[in-house]
C-alpha cells in the first residue's frame, strides 16, 4: 500500500500519529485545512491520544493535488507587485506557503510525536496547524475574489524540501523551519504590506497584517521548544543553532 494515500483504520481513530496523518494524506487543499483544524479540536477537547512511539512509516511527502506545477526556486517567475498580476502571484505563492506550513506543523507532531517534552509542545504546534490552515483558506478566499484559483500558478517546493531533509533530527527542524524560513518571513512581511497598500490593495495588506501577528507566535513556539532541546541536553543554544544551520540549512543566512 503506497505511504502517500494511507488511510487509517477505525480501531486507530483515537491516535494522534493517525490524526495527523489524516492531514498529511488529504490532498484537496480545502479539504486539508478543514482537516487540520479538526483534528486540532479533537486534540483540545481530549479525543485523540499521544502514542508511546513515533510511527515507523510516516510518509517522505504529503499528498498534494495535480497542480500548481512546483519548479525550482531559481526558475520561479518574478513578482511586479505594482501590476494586478504580480499582486496575485504574490498571494498565490503566501498561499502554497500556508499549505505547506500546515503540513509542517502536523508533520513535525506526528513525525517527533515520541519526543520526551510535556503535551505543551503538541498543544503549540497544534495551534500553529490551526492558525495555517486559517491562513490558506483566508488566502485561497482572496484569490478567489481576484478570479484566481491556487493551482493556476507555478509554486516551489522548497519549504517541503527543509522538512524532508530534517526529518529524523528534530533539532534541527526547529532550527530551519520556525527560526530560519518562518523568522525570514516576518523580516518581509511588513514591506510586503506596504507594496499592497501602495498598489491599493488594502483587504490583502490587512489580511497579511493578520497572517504576521500570528506568525510571531510560531516563530516564538520554534524559539521556546529549540532552547527547551538544548537545556535538557546541556548544549549552548548560539552554538547549537549555527551547528544546525551548518549541517542543515546549506547556505550561510543573508540579511536581514
Amino acid at each position: 500500500m503506497s505511504k502517500l494515500f494511507w488511510r487509517p483504520c477505525v480501531a486507530d481513530k483515537s491516535s494522534l500519529a493517525v490524526a495527523c496523518r489524516s492531514v498529511l494524506t488529504t490532498e484537496n487543499p480545502r479539504e486539508k485545512a478543514a482537516m487540520a483544524r479538526r483534528v486540532t479540536e479533537d486534540w483540545r477537547n481530549g479525543k485523540l491520544r499521544r502514542d508511546r512511539q513515533a510511527p515507523t512509516d510516516w510518509p517522505d511527502r504529503p499528498a498534494r493535488p495535480p497542480q500548481p506545477e512546483l519548479l525550482p526556486p531559481r526558475d520561479m517567475p518574478r513578482r511586479k507587485m505594482s501590476r494586478a498580476n504580480g499582486r496575485k502571484a504574490q498571494l498565490h505563492a503566501l498561499a502554497h506557503i500556508e499549505l505547506n506550513a500546515i503540513d509542517l506543523a502536523f508533520d513535525l507532531i506526528g513525525r517527533f510525536i515520541d519526543a520526551p517534552l510535556e503535551d505543551d509542545f503538541i498543544s503549540d504546534w497544534m495551534k500553529v496547524g490551526a492558525d495555517e490552515a486559517r491562513h490558506f483558506l483566508m488566502l485561497d478566499e482572496r484569490l478567489s475574489e481576484l478570479d484566481t484559483q491556487y493551482g493556476d500558478l507555478p509554486a516551489h517546493d522548497g519549504l517541503w524540501q527543509a522538512a524532508f531533509d530534517t526529518r529524523y533530527n528534530l533539532l534541527a527542524r526547529l532550527c530551519v523551519v520556525p527560526l530560519v524560513l518562518e523568522a525570514r518571513g516576518l523580516d518581509v512581511t511588513p514591506t510586503m504590506m506596504e507594496k499592497f497598500q501602495r498598489a491599493g490593495d488594502e483587504k490583502s495588506a490587512k489580511m497579511l497584517s493578520i497572517i504576521y501577528e500570528d506568525e510571531k507566535t510560531h516563530v516564538f513556539a520554534g524559539s521556546k521548544w529549540f532552547m527547551r532541546l538544548c537545556e535538557d541536553r546541556n548544549l549552548d543554544p548560539a552554538a547549537c543553532f549555527r551547528e544546525q544551520l551548518k549541517m542543515h540549512f546549506g547556505s550561510a543566512l543573508k540579511p536581514p
